[in-house]
């Protein structure tokens, strides 16, 4: 198996668990943010849209432009939102070959360029990064009073399927 091919098949994978933890949001709590300095739970479900559609930028392009993350005002929709960025970006990941996978690509930051690396190397870095922040939101999710999802097995909330 490739790199390029596990990165597939972890995003095909793991998809699920981000979207079931935005959807874990309750509506009344988006805002909940354990300390002043924290991102909310909006924020980090608005992150993880933005990155995904980042990934994807990278991938058709092999150049981007962060932008920022909006606060989702409603879990249940930037659930929605995400699940379709998810497959989009796993699409376009499975047409790469391995040439494309190792080319050079570009993350700009207002206008400046804050990081270049072969593609498959950002796209692991957004992927890692996501994986950081779907554990915060998760340990946000109960104090907001929601239910912890199972993402790799069970939770205290959830036993999973």
């Amino acid at each position: 198996m490739t790199n390029r091919e596990f990165y597939l098949e972890r995003l095909k994978s793991d998809g699920p668990g981000f979207v079931k933890a935005v959807r874990a949001i309750p509506a009344t709590a988006a805002g909940y943010r354990p300390h002043p300095k924290s991102r909310s739970a909006a924020e980090l479900a608005g992150l993880f849209v933005a990155s995904t559609n980042c990934a994807l930028d990278l991938v058709e392009n092999r150049s981007a432009e962060w932008a920022h993350e909006s606060a989702a005002t409603d879990p249940a929709a930037t659930a929605d939102e995400l699940e379709k960025a998810q497959k989009r970006l796993a699409a376009r990941v499975a047409e790469l070959d391995g040439r494309a996978w190792s080319r050079k690509a570009q993350l700009r930051m207002g206008g400046q360029v804050a990081w270049s690396a072969p593609l498959g190397q950002m796209l692991w870095g957004f992927y890692f990064d996501a994986i950081h922040h779907r554990g915060q939101l998760s340990a946000y999710i109960r104090p907001a009073g929601g239910k912890v999802p199972s993402i790799y097995g069970p939770s205290g909330d959830d036993p999973g399927a």
